[in-house]
């Protein structure tokens, strides 16, 4: 299964944002990488903005180009806002619902514990992290796995009233996907608009 594998604090820097999660790195070095990251650069084009917009989308969900391409070409000819129904194509992957869900504290690690088969959907394991989540589907947490140290510890305390599009059910260490997010709820700081004009361009 590809995916990044290369220094995140490195591509937190160059956004400024921590798109992976709490780092330390980028509260003490909050600037981007690279020789000159502290000092004076260029202006950066239009179409540098639009692609730097991109790959903080792909960074952010773990997606490489390729899916990514076919991602935005689903929703492209699909009827509604495009960028919108990008950015609700990646949270009903498996490994974002299963980190929305508090399962998981990073997405990464979300991701390692769908391949590894700790999670479920409907009562069935299901090891593929590109898989779409329906709405009505239950995602929980296989059986024997329930026990595991990470996914108590990312639990533990876990607020699942701040994604209204899931239902919580603790006894079940499961959660039912209600519906697709409205773009309202989606806290990732994407300018979505911005990628289609990428992709519009090219």
């Amino acid at each position: 299964m590809a995916r990044y594998i290369g220094p995140k604090s490195r591509i937190a820097r160059r956004f400024g944002e921590a798109i992976y999660g709490p780092d330390k790195v980028l509260s003490k070095r909050n600037f981007p990488p690279g020789q000159h990251g502290n000092s004076r650069r260029r202006k950066t084009s239009e179409y540098g903005i639009m692609l730097a917009e991109k790959q903080k989308a792909k960074y952010t969900y773990g997606v490489l180009e390729k899916q990514f391409r076919n991602l935005f070409e689903k929703a492209s000819r699909q009827s509604g806002i495009t960028g919108e129904l990008l950015l609700q194509a990646l949270e009903c992957r498996l490994d974002n619902v299963v980190y929305r869900l508090g399962i998981a504290p990073t997405r990464a690690a979300a991701r390692q514990l769908v391949s590894h088969k700790h999670i479920t959907v409907d009562g069935k394991v299901v090891n593929i992290a590109s898989f779409s989540v329906k709405p009505g589907q239950i995602v929980g947490v296989r059986e024997r796995s329930k026990s595991l140290e990470v996914i108590a510890d990312a639990l533990a305390g876990f607020n699942h009233s701040k994604y209204p599009w899931i239902e919580w059910d603790e006894s079940a260490k499961a959660g039912k996907f209600l519906h697709k997010p409205e773009r309202a709820d989606i806290p990732e700081n994407i300018k979505e608009q911005l990628i289609v004009e990428l992709y519009s361009k090219n």
